[in-house]
This record gives C-alpha cells, structure tokens and sequence, in this order.
C-alpha cells in the first residue's frame, strides 16, 4: 500500500481569535508531531504540507514558514516540523486539504492509496480533511497524538465520528506503520 503522509495546517502564527489555545495544545503535540515527520522522511514516504493561506492570498512557501517561525509556542522550536526541499506545499483556502486544491490531484500522482494525517486543528480542519478523503476513495489513519484540537470535547466528538462513521483508523505517531486497514 503506497502511503503520504499529509499535513494540515502545521504552519501556523496562531494569531487569530482562539490562537492561543491552539498554540497550546501545538505545543504539546509537537514532539509527536516532529517524530512522525522524521519516521515518514526516513521510510521515503512523500510529506505533502496544505496550509491555509492566513487570510493573505499572496502568501507562498516562504512567507508561510516565516509567519510560522515567529508565531511558534514560546519556548518552542517548530525546525523540526517545517517542509524540506522538495516536499510539496499547497494553499487551502477552506478546512478540507481537498477543497479546491490540488491535493487529489497530487495523491493520484503518487499513486496514494492511504494518507496519514495530522495538524490543526483536529476537529475541524483535519477531521474535515479525512471526511473528503474518505469520500475520494482514499484509506485514511488519523495521527491522534500529532493532531492539535482547539478544543478537546469537540475532539472527542470528532474522532468517535471519524471512527464510527467515517472508517477512518485512529492511530497513535508509534504505532501508524501497522494500521493497515482504513
């Protein structure tokens, strides 16, 4: 089964009405999130970035990564979760990775059978991502502990239904490799 593991709105200034909070839970998520990039880069997995554009449609990989470095948890080093050379990044405008994007496109280039997925905000942007990826045919493993919620009762609720509804596998950064069904 070829995988991707895609990104969801990991570059982030958290510098909207609830940023605070989900710098927080970033935060915390952060060395899981760090971990699962590196394993997917070591396994030769494809790392696919979609990030919304921050309310500027002029923004590209750059300004992103810039507005993220300075908007990082304080105390934290975000180094560790930016796009390397090559890895593909791609404006979202909407919650969905596949809402008017590319992001379809890409994975059928790849021959993407499932994707793995983690970012901000769980239960809205990733929980919506998955949703539409399922919808498209795609197998989908839901990174838990690499995945920020803004907040976690809604979470909650949005990984009973990403579970139970959606088929989506939920699966904690050390253990992604063996879900095999989704």
């Amino acid at each position: 089964m070829k995988d991707a593991l895609l990104l969801v709105d990991v570059l982030s200034d958290f510098g909207h009405d609830d940023g605070e909070r989900l710098a927080r839970a970033f935060a915390e998520r952060l060395p899981a999130l760090a971990a699962l990039i590196a394993d997917a880069r070591e396994r030769g997995l494809p790392v696919i970035y979609a990030n919304d554009h921050l309310g500027d449609w002029t923004a590209d990989r750059e300004s992103l990564v810039e507005r993220a470095r300075r908007g990082a948890p304080s105390g934290r080093s975000i180094e560790s979760i930016l796009p390397a050379r090559g890895d593909p990044l791609v404006i979202k405008p909407r919650y969905s990775a596949f809402d008017h994007t590319a992001v379809q496109l890409l994975l059928a280039e790849l021959e993407t059978e499932r994707i793995l997925l983690a970012g901000c905000a769980l239960e809205m942007c990733v929980a919506q991502t998955a949703i539409d990826a399922r919808e498209l045919g795609l197998k989908v493993s839901v990174v838990v502990d690499a995945c920020a919620p803004l907040d976690p009762d809604d979470a909650d609720v949005a990984l009973r239904y990403l579970d139970r509804v959606v088929g989506a596998v939920l699966v904690g950064a050390d253990a992604w490799a063996d879900s095999s069904a989704a």
